[in-house]
């Protein structure tokens, strides 16, 4: 894996309503939050990520996402169920 200071946190993102001067810097801090938890290779839900980062959960699907990209370090995202299969309750891991 590579090591934090060789994430550039300062790459654009991208998509059709993206707009750099009001989604840049929301975006960055988000992605920052997000790695900055999960570097530790704990496996968390969704819910469990925002209860500390205080990013909504979708944000944070997205922000995975984006750390599977090699622009934003090419991370291992591991996806796993978590508890009764019926419930459809996942939990995520950075590798």
């Amino acid at each position: 894996m590579e090591n934090q200071t060789e994430i550039n946190f300062n790459q654009r993102f991208n998509g059709s309503d993206y707009v750099p001067e009001l989604d840049q810097k929301r975006l960055t801090g988000q992605i920052k939050r997000v790695y900055e938890l999960m570097r530790d290779g704990k496996f968390r839900t969704l819910g469990e990520i925002e209860k500390i980062t205080n990013d909504p959960q979708a944000s944070i699907s997205a922000q995975l996402r984006h750390l599977r990209k090699k622009r934003f370090g090419g991370f291992t995202v591991n996806k796993r169920r978590r508890g009764d299969r019926e419930n459809g309750l996942f939990e995520y891991q950075l590798i």
